[in-house]
């Protein structure tokens, strides 16, 4: 793969409507799907998302990451060539609505997604979180990045969750929603019994008097899990805990009653491991 150089001088050129208004995050989280992209940011995350096999439709960058990204684009097979627009750092922060400091950013193509039921029908997928309504992209970001580190084989996300491949999800992520096979889970909590119907266990984490802790969990693990985690504030719906097959809690101290959705998801993820 090539660079194919294209100087920009002004920011309302057209060529670069991918780019505009990254930080509108309603504008974009309708926009970047239904044009079938996502913007990867960073050199750190388009390098992740070439290994992964994602192809860029063109890249954006100063002439100082150049060296950088033809690297990068040179070790991926094919002669294929990319449209890489070169700005100036005003430039790309007039184009982006904000400052551009941490390299390329790509737009890239977004691979289709796989049903649910063809994930969860891999027997090496034995143990898989579910992110209902998870609406902070930088939580998605957190928890698929804790998914990734503590062996989560898949994650599942449900039709109000917020988009794993938005720009924010994929920096706080380092790239890692590349590694984790995830897909959405439609109907819900409806898809619960094809969970169960694929062997699954579903665990909901929720505060409630009858639940079991974490630990109890954790000491007999059942041999397929599905851990489910709710949207910040209100947790999980009532109709996900009444579907699950039990529901678990995090023991906490000091008078806390509950973590932040990322930080009980790395919790859990930890505590289930292999």
């Amino acid at each position: 793969m090539r660079a194919d150089l294209r100087p920009v001088e002004d920011p309302t050129d057209e060529r670069l409507a991918d780019y505009v208004s990254l930080t509108d995050v309603a504008l974009r989280s309708r926009h970047e799907p239904a044009k079938g992209l996502y913007i990867a940011e960073s050199s750190t995350v388009l390098g992740r998302a070439l290994a992964a096999g994602h192809r860029p439709r063109s890249v954006l960058l100063a002439p100082r990451w150049l060296p950088d990204l033809e690297r990068m684009l040179a070790a991926v097979p094919g002669d294929d060539a990319v449209p890489v627009y070169v700005a100036a750092e005003d430039v790309l922060e007039a184009i982006t609505g904000f400052h551009v400091h941490r390299g390329a950013l790509a737009a890239m193509h977004r691979p289709p997604l796989v049903p649910a039921a063809d994930l969860l029908a891999d027997p090496s997928v034995r143990r898989v979180a579910v992110l209902e309504d998870v609406v902070d992209h930088t939580n998605v970001g957190a928890a698929f990045r804790s998914a990734a580190a503590l062996g989560v084989d898949a994650v599942l996300v449900t039709p109000r969750c917020a988009d794993p491949l938005y720009r924010r999800s994929v920096r706080v992520s380092m790239g890692t929603v590349f590694q984790v096979p995830w897909t959405r889970i439609d109907p819900w909590p409806g898809g619960i019994d094809d969970l169960r119907a694929a062997g699954f266990v579903t665990a909901a984490l929720a505060l409630r008097d009858d639940a079991v802790t974490l630990d109890e969990l954790a000491a007999d693990p059942p041999d397929r899990l599905a851990l489910v985690l709710g949207a910040e504030g209100d947790g999980l719906k009532a109709a996900t805990i009444a579907q699950a097959d039990v529901v678990v809690r995090i023991p906490m101290a000091s008078g806390v009653d509950s973590l932040n959705v990322a930080a009980a998801a790395a919790v859990a993820f930890w505590a289930t491991r292999a």
